[in-house]
């Protein structure tokens, strides 16, 4: 695959994008489906903290959904040590409330979803993906794999013997990588919203055919605070 050095300079319209969201009718609930309170997972993207889903996690509990977040500070841990924090967390939603989770992630969180889908069907009900690539985790710009390298080594220095054996890598043996890649499962629906005008991750990799594939326009990182991505995603949860 040839090298693809992204549109970075053009992320930083995520602000004008946060500041149309407010303006929007979609933000004070108008024309989107009341939730059902059920429990929603929030999943943030790599380098990104819980923090950066607080605006979407105060949408959806307006709506009328229930929102838990794994505590990730960067989202730049182990990708095994991260997924289990995330199923842990998704076990506390899931037995407190009595039912299925749905699972929504931003970008590396939408590998999570994914990857949480085929570990615990029983407990997920939806996953969603924002910007995520659902074929492959490393389908991003030049720039976004060399910060990949840094935090990789980082891990290859200071952590346990399963960080020198490819961590965060396409072949790397933990459990995070073979349920990844795994067949998703048929009783868990799966929706991948993406745009085509994302500066960091290829939108191809985030379409595939096994999942509802809704296109928007936008930045990578204002997908969280995009208003067409909110209106997607509240009916994709109400569906």
């Amino acid at each position: 695959m040839a090298r693809w050095w992204g549109r970075h300079p053009a992320e930083i319209r995520w602000q004008l994008e946060a500041a149309r969201l407010l303006a929007d009718p979609v933000f004070c609930g108008s024309g989107v489906p009341r939730g059902d309170g059920r429990p929603v997972l929030l999943l943030p993207g790599f380098l990104a903290g819980d923090y950066s889903l607080r605006t979407l996690a105060g949408w959806l509990q307006r709506m009328g959904y229930v929102t838990g977040t794994a505590g990730f500070v960067t989202n730049s841990d182990c990708s095994e040590r991260a997924m289990e924090r995330a199923e842990r967390r998704l076990g506390e939603l899931h037995v407190r409330h009595g039912g299925r989770v749905a699972v929504v992630g931003h970008s590396r969180g939408g590998h999570f979803a994914r990857a949480l889908a085929v570990r615990r069907p029983d407990a997920v009900s939806h996953a969603v993906s924002m910007g995520g690539g659902l074929n492959s985790q490393h389908a991003v710009s030049v720039p976004t794999l060399a910060a990949l390298a840094v935090v990789r080594q980082y891990h290859r220095l200071t952590s346990d013997p399963i960080a020198r054996r490819g961590c965060r890598t396409e072949t790397c043996g933990c459990s995070f990588v073979r349920d990844y890649t795994a067949p998703f499962p048929e009783d868990v629906r799966l929706t991948s919203i993406y745009s085509k005008e994302d500066g960091v991750v290829r939108w191809e990799s985030c379409v595939v055919d096994y999942a509802d594939n809704i296109e928007v326009t936008g930045s990578h990182v204002g997908l969280a605070f995009n208003r067409k991505v909110y209106r997607a995603l509240g009916r994709a949860l109400a569906g």
